[in-house]
């Protein structure tokens, strides 16, 4: 990797802290890498690795019977009903994802001389070189295994897995096992977690090149090598897994000496990474010395051109390397500790839904192919959802999930997040901004499209005093009204999520129940507009805004969604505005800083944009390893602004609907000169963009015909009309 490129990373001395370890991860496995010389430590993490709760399976409320006295109460005007609409359960957490096990290897001695770590974002390799020394890591996406090669003089040393990690339970049940073989040895580490029959087996196959391995204690211990191989991997299973089974899989990865292996390995694992990570590239021309600078020091220079490219590529390195079996946690797909902040799991009421927001603009199937996993692996118990709060039919998807139930059983009195209806219209919108960007639309999205629709023509029953359909009950997460419960009616994201949600059931299903949907949609109430000018977070009359909270809940109609935009609803728009400039941060969550600078670039304020994005740059949000915390000083682990980040650098340099194209909407001033390459657009084009001099030149490379609205950078309109196959040069002055 050349120092200069921006497409990776680097630091001059190990991670200290496993926050600052630079990783890697193929959506399944994940890697953390400190590149110490003397005793280096790889933790390995697993996104199947939750630990059990010791509860019975998880289950959603069963409150349909009660549902219609609720609404009566609510309809009435009592405002606290809604907090006596459970079955009295406490608060359970999901359960908690941990990381599995240390692989580390001691050397006897080291040469410090040289040092350098760095991590490649577009082959996923994160290594290390120290006098000779050279220790190198990736998680293959080809063959689901991490990889780990170190080769130099005096590879003496010890070789272990170690689980004792922060928090690790005094009651883990742990069990080794030590083989050697002709080439150098198996290590296996299972562990039972307390009081449960649920465990999970890390295998590791070690190869040498000359020298010779010898047990030694519960690990193994390597003389006269100049080179170590080791293939990694871990499964969560019940009862007991058979370790030989998983070491022959290993060792069927093995083509030759170590060396071979590992090149072949990388080769097969690259052509699969370093496809999917160069479909974007965006710059700003930053100077090359500025690009050359460590991680570290870059992060100090908040203004900085480099900066913004390299958060930038390593933000979309870490969404291509946390997205496969499942989508992003909380904590992407690494942790280093067992006592994860919020349980490390999925957050769908804005956290995931932020961190997944680029996938298609920036061309990564990938992370829209993981997020349809998480949800079609949970449609039954959203059913179940559906079916035991509301007694309807459909789907209602949790606000908290540990990716292996989606039952809405996380809530309380001053978080009733099983009200909340909206979350399956937000985390299939992905979805269909990837079918609208390819032109497929998938069998099982559109099934889950038409349940979504069934629960809300169960659901929509009630009406108000105007004859209009009522949203009750009603959650804004994670906000109440100034004068009511958290529980209460019309919040204008439930309203926004329904009508969306039965519009494009209409859409992709047309016909008497499309027809029957639209009707419904049209039904719904229209958005408030309260007494300070601003998008109302409730539409319902009376219920008053409480400004200050770091959730943008109510103005989901602008982003995600277009329903309120410049150009067909400009007065919708100027009260969304009013609606963002009254909102407080709160508590400076990284996530509420981004969410508002996403809504300002769809309102076309690129300095309210900068202004969010530079309490970002200067709040030290940004651990070495450029992975990011949810609060400033880096406090809390959390993936929300390293994944967040691509989607709101695109999203000031271009948007798109099926029908419009929006070139430059919310440029900051501080950008004079730059491109990005490679953005999808969701009428079925690729654009490549320039801006500087006062103009910009855009390449549109349709994949279908399409004739859309263009919304120029200097404020102008017109009609666009493409062949596919056919490209288009756009030169549009910027002024």
């Amino acid at each position: 990797m050349l120092p200069e490129h921006p497409h990776g990373t680097w630091e001059p001395a190990p991670a200290g802290r496993w926050e600052d370890a630079f990783l890697s991860g193929n959506g399944r496995h994940g890697a953390l890498v400190f590149g110490d010389p003397h005793d280096d430590r790889v933790i390995v993490t697993h996104h199947a690795l939750v630990r059990p709760d010791g509860g019975p399976p998880p289950r959603p409320p069963a409150l349909a019977d009660r549902l219609r006295s609720l609404q009566d109460r609510l309809l009435d005007g009592d405002a606290s009903a809604a907090e006596r609409f459970t079955d009295d359960r406490e608060l359970r957490w999901v359960q908690a994802f941990h990381p599995a096990f240390v692989v580390r290897f001691v050397r006897d001695s080291v040469v410090w001389r040289g040092y350098r770590r760095s991590v490649d974002f577009a082959t996923g390799v994160a290594g290390a070189r120290c006098g000779g020394w050279h220790g190198r890591v990736f998680v293959s996406r080809a063959d689901d295994v991490v990889v780990q090669y170190v080769t130099g003089p005096g590879l003496d040393g010890a070789l272990s897995l170690d689980h004792r990690l922060s928090g690790v339970p005094s009651g883990l049940g742990v069990g080794r096992s030590v083989v050697l073989t002709p080439a150098g040895a198996q290590l296996t580490l299972r562990c039972r977690y307390p009081g449960s029959d649920l465990a999970y087996t890390g295998v590791t196959l070690a190869l040498t090149d000359g020298g010779r391995a010898a047990v030694s204690g519960t690990g193994v211990r390597v003389v006269g090598a100049s080179g170590l191989l080791l293939l990694t991997r871990v499964r969560r299973h019940p009862g007991e897994l058979d370790a030989g089974a998983e070491a022959a899989g290993l060792a069927a990865l093995v083509t030759g000496d170590a060396a071979t292996t590992y090149e072949r390995l990388l080769a097969r694992h690259e052509a699969l990474h370093r496809t999917a990570y160069e479909r974007v590239a965006f710059s700003l021309n930053a100077p090359r010395t500025e690009r050359g600078l460590a991680g570290s020091e870059l992060l100090e220079r908040t203004g900085s051109h480099a900066l913004l490219e390299r958060l930038f590529a390593a933000g979309r390195y870490h969404l291509l390397s946390a997205s496969g079996a499942l989508p992003p946690r909380l904590t992407g797909l690494w942790t280093g500790a067992w006592d994860t902040a919020w349980s490390g799991a999925f957050t769908t009421d804005a956290n995931l839904n932020l961190q997944t927001a680029s996938a298609a603009v920036c061309a990564l199937p990938e992370v829209t192919d993981a997020q349809g996993a998480l949800i079609q692996g949970q449609l039954a118990d959203w059913r179940d959802n559906a079916r035991e709060i509301f007694g309807a039919r459909g789907i209602v998807a949790p606000a908290h999930t540990d990716g292996t139930s989606g039952h809405a059983y996380h809530f309380q009195r001053a978080w009733p997040v099983h009200l909340w209806t909206a979350g399956a219209d937000w985390l299939l919108t992905p979805l269909v901004e990837q079918a609208e960007t390819t032109g497929v639309r998938p069998a099982w999205l559109r099934e889950a499209i038409r349940e979504l629709a069934l629960f809300y023509e169960d659901f929509l029953t009630r009406t108000g005093p105007d004859g209009r359909v009522v949203v009750v009950p009603s959650y804004s997460p994670e906000n109440r009204p100034a004068n009511a419960s958290w529980g209460t009616l019309n919040a204008t994201m439930d309203i926004a999520a329904a009508r969306h949600a039965l519009r494009t059931a209409a859409a992709w299903d047309p016909g008497p129940d499309g027809d029957r949907r639209r009707a419904l949609a049209d039904r719904l109430p229209d958005f408030r507009i309260n007494s300070d000018g601003a998008l109302a977070e409730w539409a319902w009359p009376g219920l008053d805004d409480s400004y200050d909270h770091r959730h943008l809940s109510h103005l989901y109609p602008v982003w995600p969604h277009q329903d309120i935009n410049p150009y067909d609803t400009p007065e919708w728009a100027k009260a969304a505005h009013r609606a963002l400039e009254l909102r407080g941060a709160e508590n400076d969550s990284a996530h509420g800083h981004l969410h508002h600078a996403l809504v300002a670039a769809r309102l076309r304020d690129p300095d309210r944009v900068t202004q969010a994005l530079s309490r970002v740059l200067s709040g030290d949000y940004f651990h070495r390893s450029l992975m990011s915390a949810h609060y400033p000083r880096r406090d809390v682990y959390n993936a929300d602004a390293a994944h967040t980040l691509p989607a709101l650098l695109t999203e000031t340099l271009l948007q798109s609907a099926p029908g419009r194209l929006v070139l430059l909407p919310a440029l900051p001033a501080a950008w004079p000169r730059g491109s990005v390459s490679g953005l999808r657009t969701r009428f079925g084009a690729r654009v490549d963009l320039a801006w500087g001099g006062g103009r910009c030149t855009a390449l549109v490379r349709p994949d279908r015909d399409a004739d859309v609205d263009l919304q120029t950078p200097a404020g102008g309109s017109g009609r666009l009309r493409l062949t596919a196959g056919e490209d288009r040069e756009l030169v549009l002055s910027t002024r």
